[in-house]
């Protein structure tokens, strides 16, 4: 670690390559790092400790600020810092009204029972395709391959005319829409 103290005062004096030397030196402490901090964040967050780890050195080796580090201890003291500022300001997007604010996340294996269940009312899966074909024609006509023809993603999208990933894509939105619709009481 006297090596990663030295390059971090070369940091700070401005030399330009010391930033590569460092990462090398002290990327598994700072993964470790920021493991403990995605531990304790909630179930299904989707950050992994590998981009937290680039985008805290990032923040910290960026040549346009000046960084005093006094030892490696205050190096990643401000490691852990940085890190904490990206997990809040990722935080704070996921909870604009635009990314989905309040809305609660489902698992979509658990969607998925509602095109598998035997018993589902075709009534109401009749209408309720119905009300999705008038918002979104394409995914209809997938699920409708899919569900009654019994065709795979894949069929499905050589029928549609369209790439296996859209397909999937439609597929899914499909899933998590009539499990809404079909399951879930309705909203007031």
């Amino acid at each position: 670690m006297a090596d990663a103290t030295q390059i971090l005062s070369q940091i700070e004096s401005g030399d330009p390559s010391a930033a590569e030397q460092l990462l090398p030196l002290v990327y598994d402490e700072l993964r470790k790092l920021a493991a403990a901090r995605l531990a304790s964040e909630q179930p299904g967050h989707t950050l992994q400790a590998t981009a937290l780890v680039h985008d805290a050195y990032i923040r910290l080796v960026d040549g346009k600020k000046a960084q005093h580090w006094n030892c490696r201890g205050h190096f990643f003291a401000a490691a852990a810092e940085a890190m904490r500022r990206i997990l809040i300001e990722r935080a704070r997007r996921q909870r604009r009204l635009k990314r989905g604010g309040d809305l609660k996340r489902i698992e979509l294996n658990s969607a998925q029972f509602v095109l598998d269940d035997p018993e589902i009312d075709i009534l109401a899966l009749d209408e309720a395709l119905a009300e999705l074909g008038a918002k979104k024609p394409e995914i209809a006509e997938l699920v409708k391959l899919r569900y009654f023809a019994g065709l795979t993603v894949s069929e499905a999208a050589d029928a549609l005319g369209v790439s296996t990933s859209t397909a999937d894509r439609h597929w899914t939105y499909a899933r998590a829409w009539l499990y809404r619709r079909l399951a879930l009481p309705e909203d007031p």
